[in-house]
């Protein structure tokens, strides 16, 4: 984890974000400047390593934005960084992420915080996509206006909406399940409350709920807390309790070391 020089923690900056999701079909498009709060709570006794999501940020377009994709970054990161072990940070689209990579690696992660994402629901059926397939074309005049700003990613509006498609398939029971059950490091979970931007009333919260079947199933996961603010919210209203849950899978770490 890097505290004191003594391991390496990793948060993903929507990190690239890695590309921030909302689970009921619009994203959230953000870049590492949404992590400075929980970063400064932090403070500078971690490692923090963040990074812009392909076509996000500083980074460039790019041929592949598929989930795998996204997972390869990582180990791209914390490669050209030179990190061996990492507590990931992922928030939405970077929580499923950052929970793949923890299953796949567990020699090198120390754990996970995931917030407000990663929650193993079938919310996507034909409908659904249907209803992200004409969102997206609504929104394809205008995002390329956002692009300067840092609000919307570099990626036409039909990218966008296969890697949101995607996300809803990857998020299936059947599929995050699994790999959530297999989980054997520590993970916390950071989840909001209420709606987000595109999504109706009381979708969001039926797919938190799918969460309470995987903790009763892994004694690895936990919620170490649940806020009132809102899925686009969270980062900027309550990271102290982001950052609380950083110290408390770090502290897990420390204490099996020193127990071995």
């Amino acid at each position: 984890m890097d505290r004191h020089g003594a391991g390496r923690r990793y948060g993903p900056g929507r990190h690239r974000h890695r590309r921030s999701r909302y689970p009921r079909g619009l994203p959230q498009f953000a870049t590492q400047g949404y992590w400075r709060r929980v970063i400064a709570e932090l403070g500078t006794g971690w490692r923090h390593i963040t990074y812009d999501e392909r076509a996000r940020g500083k980074s460039k377009r790019s041929a592949d934005y598929s989930f795998e994709a996204a997972v390869r970054d990582v180990d791209a990161v914390l490669a050209a960084r030179g990190v061996d072990r990492a507590l990931l940070v992922g928030w939405s689209y970077g929580a499923v992420v950052g929970a793949h990579w923890a299953n796949r690696n567990p020699e090198r992660a120390l754990g996970a915080v995931l917030v407000d994402g990663a929650f193993p629901h079938d919310w996507l059926d034909e409908a659904m996509e249907q209803r992200i397939r004409k969102l997206f074309r609504r929104m394809s005049w205008f995002l390329p206006l956002l692009r300067p700003t840092g609000l919307a990613p570099r990626m036409t509006a039909e990218q966008q909406a296969n890697s949101n498609i995607e996300l809803g398939r990857l998020s299936r029971e059947r599929e995050l399940g699994p790999v959530l059950d297999n989980i054997t490091v520590p993970v916390r979970y950071a989840v909001a409350s209420g709606t987000s931007f595109g999504s109706r009333r009381g979708e969001h919260e039926r797919i938190r709920i799918s969460l309470d079947a995987v903790t009763a199933r892994n004694p690895n996961i936990q919620i170490s807390a649940k806020v009132a603010s809102n899925h686009g919210a969270i980062l900027k209203k309550d990271f102290t309790a982001i950052a609380e849950a950083v110290r408390e899978v770090a502290a897990l770490d420390r204490g099996a070391a020193l127990t071995t």
